[in-house]
């Protein structure tokens, strides 16, 4: 095997581990609120919910435009090298964090205080779900960046910058307004 071939390898081993500790965390958290969680906790709850969405948003709006200079600077210069790192550091560091404090909080808020009820609930999940689904193409294109292997224009990022944002729209009149 060649050395690519070994760290490539090694790099998915370490996602692997990355992985399953952030899967436990969120499971450990989320029980731990589930056994624990009292009524005076609620408020607590939801402000917590509330900064983790907020932290998770800005990180999920800044990445794709990262994505934007990245892809004008020429791989292997000195600014392709700090692009890397400042987008690896905002996803494990802010993002990744942000969207697991989100999702435990806001499933132990959508159980306490709703029972999981009401269609416009049911909707703001789904649209969470599909959240997740691009911080997940996010994290695989920071992974491709990395290894200067990303073959998307910069006209692509900025379509996808906007996701998150229409996405935010929906979820925050579907919580505010609760029309169905």
């Amino acid at each position: 095997m060649t050395a690519t071939g070994n760290a490539n390898q090694n790099s998915g081993a370490i996602a692997m581990k990355r992985a399953a500790i952030a899967i436990g965390v969120f499971l450990v958290l989320t029980a731990l609120l589930f056994l624990f969680g009292t009524d005076s906790f609620y408020p607590w709850a939801k402000a917590i919910h509330v900064i983790a969405v907020i932290s998770w948003m800005a990180g999920m709006l800044y990445l794709p435009r990262l994505f934007v200079y990245h892809v004008e600077a020429e791989k292997g210069s000195v600014q392709s090298e700090t692009f890397k790192v400042m987008e690896r550091r905002l996803l494990r560091g802010i993002i990744n964090p942000a969207m697991i404090v989100t999702w435990v909080f806001g499933l132990w808020l959508a159980w306490k205080g709703f029972g999981f009820q009401g269609g416009w609930l049911h909707a703001k999940i789904a649209l969470v779900i599909v959240m997740s689904a691009i911080h997940g193409y996010l994290s695989a294109s920071v992974r491709k960046f990395s290894e200067d292997r990303n073959e998307k224009p910069a006209r692509h990022w900025r379509i996808v910058n906007e996701i998150p944002t229409l996405l935010m729209i929906a979820i925050v009149i579907l919580v505010i307004v609760k029309p169905f």
